[in-house]
């Protein structure tokens, strides 16, 4: 289930501002810690590290980090990953070194699958939870966890507690979180609702005519 990449990454000295320096020469800044041992700065280069990003799922990917200077690769999964407000490019990357036999947790994407009968009756899905955060050997982590709606009616809700989970995988989200609905399409709700007040009597303003020949 889990990919295994690996990745080339060479301790650094710069730290700080000087960091500027790596992005001229096509590197990103980036930390490994975990499992054990130190912290240690890194510099990855920027066109392997995005050509990896482009093909795999890192939420859910194991990363074989070979650290120059250092005998065997590391296994790692992505803890964060900082990027420029203004570019959007990435500036940062902390590196989680894991242990093959120890669980972790890590979020994963939800697609949702199937033709829903309440969207064939004309509603409409939300999708309000994208991913979900779940708990797993390194190497039992999806990639991604389907959701079927095929039996999903207008008015019904899917909740994180609804996920069916692949096997060895345990969701540690919120079991009350709200995943997916199907509901009436806005603008039904909005007409039904103008009918409504078309219906109502409207109020009369001021007295009536024989209240007025009354007074005069």
């Amino acid at each position: 289930m889990t990919e295994t990449v690996s990745i080339t990454a060479s301790p650094r000295t710069v730290v700080g501002k000087a960091n500027r320096r790596l992005s001229s020469e096509g590197m990103i800044p980036a930390v490994v810690y975990g499992a054990g041992r130190d912290s240690l700065a890194l510099s990855v280069s920027r066109h392997d590290f995005e050509l990896m990003m482009s093909h795999h799922a890192l939420g859910a990917t194991v990363i074989q980090l070979n650290v120059e200077g250092e005998g065997k690769p590391v296994n790692t999964v992505i803890k964060d990953m900082q990027t420029s407000p203004i570019k959007g490019e990435i500036i940062h990357i902390d590196f989680m070194a894991i242990r093959m036999d120890e669980k972790l947790q890590a979020s994963v994407p939800l697609h949702l699958v199937g033709d829903s009968v309440g969207v064939k009756a004309g509603g409409v899905v939300m999708h309000n939870m994208h991913e979900v955060l779940i708990e797993a050997l390194p190497m039992d982590l999806p990639s991604v966890i389907e959701i079927d709606i095929t039996d999903l009616e207008v008015g019904s809700n899917l909740h994180a507690s609804d996920i069916v989970a692949p096997s060895g995988v345990t969701v540690v989200d919120d079991p009350q979180a709200l995943v997916c609905s199907v509901t009436t399409p806005m603008a039904e709700v909005e007409e039904e609702a103008a009918e409504g007040e078309e219906a109502e009597e409207p109020e009369l303003i001021g007295g009536s005519d024989e209240d007025e020949s009354e007074e005069a």
